[in-house]
């Protein structure tokens, strides 16, 4: 039992008035594929998908919606990891793949506005035309997009130097769930006028309302790049070498971590690359200086070298060329699609101070021995957040859905022991949400609800996520 109302045949016609015959969806193919997005293998079929184009066709829609107590779950491109896109309670899909459009890139001002639907990487290539730079890059940038990045406050390789999707928005205009279409800020950079809602929304995963527009603030685009793949015989080496780099004082624009494993898939994975990998190497950072000066960049690489030997590193890869550059980067982005064509898995989107990488990574294996699972580990080492992907293999179904939540809940406490927190760029969603408890005491979880409720009063937008 639910405290949602079906969809009856007269709502399905005022969708219809509303949006036009085309863009209402309930045909059993499109109720298939947008019951699902990339997290595991969970469907949850809506009763009907719905494509506006417009801020006041959101508003028309969340005003049925709200009024006869329909849940709403907004969605982007369904590559999410957390589930945050599934409508665990049927209702509507709000797919928001109409908003495409890139409304203006400001280059006196250092500013893009654009509409949620933009794919992560189109929006950058269209600012690096204009020789500005959008940073956050997320694995799946070539189809995630933009709304979606919002939602879980994405980060990706590059957050290490410049951090992660909420720097970079100044401004949202938002459909809230009870129809209204507000601002949630201005187009400054400097703003301490009333609450921060632009920030509250950042991360919301499309509780609080739908966004409809983004003004993003830009940067100059670094010109030139160094890409280093360094090899170690100890995993945690490699993870005690990353924290050595930033007291020397140098910060890379990426500093990627995979054990064997993750290489070795993803090798098998993607086609033409070949990578030679002696027997005794257990794991590799891939490490990306950025900047406007080769002989600056040179000489940060040759200190983070010497670094790297203090830790027994092995023979150090310097791509010579651009193709060898995006070779290393591909491998690199295609790991967590390679681990889920090897194995029934599901992957923990764990962060920790970046120090503490070595214990985390210890932690990981031994809670793994403990509860039978295999995982294999890679991600943004550089701030401290660990992809840890369970491997079902031969774990039995009471192995994998009665024993493994336990080890799960101890590899969150053990983040939040070493003063980390549950998910670093993934978010909560559906899959995450019975470890709130380790992260927040119960007066936090019930002011962040408290929070829900205001702007949701009937509790219908994307409702099931990220609270029991």
């Amino acid at each position: 039992m639910t405290p949602y109302n079906r969809i009856t045949p007269a709502i399905l016609d005022s969708f219809k008035k509303n949006l036009g015959d085309a863009n209402v969806l309930n045909d059993p193919d499109s109720i298939n594929k947008y019951g699902h997005d990339e997290t595991e293998d969970l469907n949850f079929p809506p009763e009907v998908v719905l494509k506006p184009v417009s801020p006041e066709e959101i508003s028309a829609i969340l005003l049925i919606c709200n009024q006869e107590r329909i849940p709403v779950t907004p969605r982007g491109a369904g590559t999410g990891l957390s589930g945050a896109a599934l409508p665990v309670f049927g209702g509507v899909i709000l797919s928001m793949e109409r908003f495409n459009r890139i409304l203006e890139i400001d280059e006196r001002n250092l500013q893009a506005t654009v509409e949620p639907g933009v794919i992560n990487e189109v929006f950058q290539q269209a600012v690096k035309e204009k020789g500005l730079f959008y940073p956050p890059d997320p694995a799946s940038k070539g189809s995630c997009f933009l709304g979606g990045n919002i939602a879980l406050s994405s980060g990706g390789p590059k957050a290490v130097k410049y951090g992660t999707t909420k720097e970079y928005v100044l401004n949202l205009q938002v459909v809230l769930p009870t129809g209204e279409i507000i601002w949630t800020g201005a187009n400054v950079l400097k703003n301490s006028t009333g609450f921060n809602l632009t920030q509250l929304m950042v991360g919301s995963e499309g509780m609080l309302g739908v966004v409809t527009k983004i003004v993003f603030r830009l940067i100059p685009l670094p010109q030139k790049t160094l890409v280093m793949l360094v090899p170690f015989h100890s995993a945690e080496k490699a993870c005690a070498s990353v924290a050595a780099v930033f007291k020397a004082g140098i910060v890379p624009s990426a500093m990627e971590f995979m054990e064997r494993d993750a290489i070795d898939w993803a090798l098998k994975f993607v086609s033409g690359i070949s990578l030679p990998i002696g027997e005794d190497v257990q794991a590799h950072l891939l490490i990306e200086l950025d900047g406007n000066d080769s002989d600056i960049m040179l000489g940060d690489a040759e200190v983070i070298a010497k670094l790297m030997n203090s830790f027994e590193c092995g023979e150090i890869l310097f791509a010579d060329t651009e193709e060898q550059k995006q070779n290393l980067w591909r491998m690199r982005r295609c790991v967590g699609e390679a681990v889920k064509s090897h194995s029934v898995y599901k992957e923990e989107d764990t962060v920790v101070m970046r120090a503490e990488l070595p214990r985390l990574l210890k932690g990981v294996k031994e809670i793994g021995k403990k509860y039978g699972f295999r995982s294999v580990c890679y991600g943004h080492a550089g701030d401290g957040n660990l992809h840890v992907n369970i491997i079902k293999g031969d774990m039995s179904e009471e192995e994998w859905n009665i024993e493994l939540p336990k080890g799960i809940r101890e590899l969150f406490n053990l983040c939040v022991e070493l003063g980390g927190t549950l998910s670093g760029e993934h978010g909560i969603g559906w899959v995450q949400k019975d470890y709130m408890d380790i992260a927040f005491t119960p007066k936090s979880l019930q002011l962040q609800k408290a929070i829900r409720d205001v702007f949701d009063p009937n509790g219908i937008m994307n409702p099931g996520k990220m609270f029991l």
